[in-house]
């Protein structure tokens, strides 16, 4: 009985993602190729402008795109991350009709979004990594460890969003608080700009960010600036993996409020 009730929350779930991809563009000609669509115009935005137009170069590097590689790198896995906790933040005030009528795990709501947004990110993937085959950049090994470095962003996404879920049922405002931090939280991470711009105080502090690690960890697979800090990635990764727990003993204290609210 319990197995065959993670089965249909699995189906379930799926089927969410699905009806995910085909509302968001719901009513459009094209459809669901938007989801093609923008991650190559959003690419070539990135690449085009500061690649060609720019003339931004990161130093000691002799490629051409290269400010546009470390730029991109960073947008991507926040783009996905920031969509995650943003999305997830109001997902039990989103589907409360679905929560109403049937038996179903609240935390697994937060999958089908974090799984939405994974797939617009491999797809995004896939189309800078021909780009970068076509301009013959130079991969590394390290490139194997991007399924490792997304999957930790993801859990950290999910735990930070199952809390703010739960917080959003009984403070609306906390949304936009949310909203407010991820924005904060961007500019306090070096994505568009170098961290060597920095005082040496504030690169000090950079170490206190979860995401400068993730981060961080992605420019160095693709841009070699230095040497991978697995100690600081694996606790990243506890760290992570403890904040999802810490959630869902936060949210079981609080469920039966929590659907009682809604």
């Amino acid at each position: 009985m319990v197995h065959g009730r993670h089965m249909l929350n699995g189906a379930f779930i799926i089927e969410l993602v699905k009806r995910d991809f085909t509302e968001r563009f719901a009513g459009s000609i094209l459809g669901s190729a938007w989801a093609v669509i923008f991650p190559i115009v959003n690419l070539a935005i990135y690449i085009v402008v500061f690649g060609k137009i720019m003339g931004s170069r990161l130093e000691g590097q002799s490629y051409l795109y290269a400010y546009s590689v470390y730029l991109t790198v960073g947008l991507l896995p926040w783009t996905a991350f920031a969509n995650t906790l943003s999305r997830s933040t109001s997902v039990f005030i989103d589907t409360k009709h679905l929560i109403s009528k049937m038996q179903i795990s609240l935390p697994s709501l937060l999958v089908y979004i974090a799984l939405s947004e994974t797939i617009t990110f491999v797809v995004t993937l896939v189309f800078f990594l021909l780009f970068l085959l076509l301009t013959e950049f130079q991969f590394s090994l390290k490139l194997l460890l991007l399924p490792v470095i997304f999957y930790l962003q993801q859990v950290f996404a999910f735990g930070l969003g199952l809390f703010a879920a739960t917080m959003t049922v009984f403070i609306k405002d906390f949304k936009q608080a949310v909203s407010v931090l991820l924005q904060v939280w961007f500019w306090l991470t070096p994505i568009v700009y170098l961290k060597e711009i920095l005082p040496d105080f504030f690169k000090k502090l950079l170490f206190y960010n979860p995401m400068y690690v993730i981060i961080d960890t992605y420019q160095t697979v693709f841009i070699p600036q230095h040497e991978i800090n697995y100690f600081a990635l694996a606790v990243m990764a506890v760290l992570f993996h403890g904040s999802i727990i810490a959630a869902y003993v936060f949210f079981r204290a609080l469920e039966k409020d929590v659907r009682d609210f809604l």
